[in-house]
């Protein structure tokens, strides 16, 4: 500076620069301040580009990449599993209902038969072949259902059983020489079994596989009949 107190021109080419020093440093706690101020608002706004930064298009990379690969492993484990259940893997809380007694593809209900004055087992009546058993209700005038069913058990070769409830046997005898079923077997249902569970309010037809498993009850006639009868025990060509 000169000695007015302007500033002078500076012999390096700098822009004039009007520089006070003051006498006492206290005066400058006003400018420390400001600048202790200005520290601290840039640190703040730097944490907050920290905090700010993994939702940056940049920052979202790592984050994006490790839920990917989580929702991989996730996916892959669910495809093993569906994949041992599909190859035989028993699930433990799948349960496998068996059909009822008496129903199709089930055993006989447990019970008895009387034929010919011997008491069978009901379960084993077919003795490891097929056969029907032909509930015929009290008073029933069905003798010409009846010589159907003999002629297409007959052509099948399927034995067949007259089975009347517990007492009523004696109509049994009529009905079989009225309807030409001289082959067929005359049964009791001494205990019911068959006439409590099927309750039928005709001459039903209860067509047993070898096994002694129901294949089919049926009322009759059955235009069916036959052929049910043909699967039931398929006729083999003679010498075989």
């Amino acid at each position: 500076m000169n000695a007015g107190g302007d500033p002078d021109r500076d012999d390096f080419g700098l822009p004039p620069v009007d520089i006070e020093i003051p006498d006492d440093a206290r005066e400058l706690d006003r400018d420390v301040q400001a600048y202790q101020r200005e520290l601290r608002a840039m640190r703040r706004r730097q944490r907050a580009r920290r905090l700010r930064g993994p939702l940056t298009r940049e920052g979202m990379v790592l984050p994006l990449l490790a839920g990917c690969l989580i929702l991989a492993l996730i996916t892959s484990t669910l495809l093993i599993m569906f994949a041992a259940d599909q190859t035989g893997v028993p699930d433990e809380g799948h349960v496998t209902t068996q059909p009822t007694a008496g129903q199709v593809n089930g055993p006989l209900p447990a019970g008895q038969l009387v034929v010919a004055g011997r008491t069978i087992q009901l379960r084993a009546v077919g003795g490891h072949r097929a056969a029907v058993l032909t509930l015929v209700p009290r008073d029933c005038q069905c003798a010409p259902k009846l010589r159907q069913l003999s002629a297409q058990a007959a052509t099948a070769q399927v034995p067949v059983y007259l089975v009347a409830e517990n007492g009523d046997a004696g109509q049994l005898p009529g009905l079989a020489r009225q309807a030409g079923a001289s082959t067929a077997k005359l049964a009791e249902d001494s205990t019911d079994v068959l006439f409590r569970t099927y309750a039928p309010s005709g001459p039903t037809a209860i067509l047993v596989r070898p096994d002694g498993s129901v294949a089919s009850v049926t009322g009759l006639p059955d235009a069916g009949l036959g052929a049910s009868l043909r699967q039931l025990s398929p006729v083999r060509p003679a010498g075989h």
